[in-house]
């Protein structure tokens, strides 16, 4: 099993509360209310720019010329995953440049950016596999649910989607290549899955 493969497999109970939570579960539904889509609309774009930074700080880090072209690779794809949240913005009327980040997204992104800063590619790569991996494992469950003029038919077919998956891949191939040990980074990755439930229940608990 890939260290990558490993680190999945012990969080599989995160992952499935993530699944269950009142957020994703109505935007499964399609019943999930415009406040709470906002909310999280806006706080997942200031992520995603942290998101981004972080992988840039990891390719400056670098060893090699595979992963300095991947990790701006990667970069790339999360810039290009706003664009997704640019169009929501817009129907709801959403100015994404002034979003303030809510006290679970600064706890998410601030652990991404000092470990980003302070870590080696492989321990960044650690932090930041579970979004990836998350994402895709919830696009993928909740594609069952997809009907004609579902609400949400976009967010669910990004993630679901061989690109998006293709993405995540990467990223643990990244992991992988540099860390030889899942215990050695497991409290990072851990952490980050906590955070992953965190930010949907600050999502749903902003409107309920």
């Amino acid at each position: 099993m890939t260290v990558s493969a490993e680190l999945w497999k012990a969080s599989a109970s995160r992952a499935a509360a993530c699944l269950a939570s009142p957020f994703v579960s109505a935007l499964r539904d399609g019943t999930l209310g415009s406040d709470s889509l906002g909310f999280y609309v806006g706080q997942d774009a200031f992520f995603l720019q942290a998101f981004a930074r972080a992988y840039c700080v990891a390719a400056g880090k670098s060893p090699t010329s595979r992963d300095l072209l991947e990790l701006h690779g990667l970069a790339a794809g999360a810039l290009e995953e706003l664009r997704l949240h640019d169009r929501y913005a817009s129907k709801l009327g959403l100015e994404l440049a002034a979003v303030t980040p809510a006290p679970a997204t600064s706890r998410y992104t601030d652990f991404l950016l000092a470990t980003a800063w302070s870590s080696d590619v492989g321990r960044t790569g650690a932090a930041m596999a579970p979004c990836m991996r998350l994402y895709a494992y919830l696009g993928k469950e909740l594609l069952s649910s997809l009907h004609p003029g579902h609400p949400y038919e976009d967010w669910i077919s990004t993630y679901s989607s061989a690109d998006f998956e293709a993405l995540a891949r990467q990223l643990e191939a990244v992991v992988d290549r540099h860390v030889s040990d899942a215990a050695s980074v497991m409290d990072v990755y851990q952490y980050a899955m906590a955070c992953e439930f965190g930010f949907f229940q600050a999502a749903w608990d902003a409107h309920h």
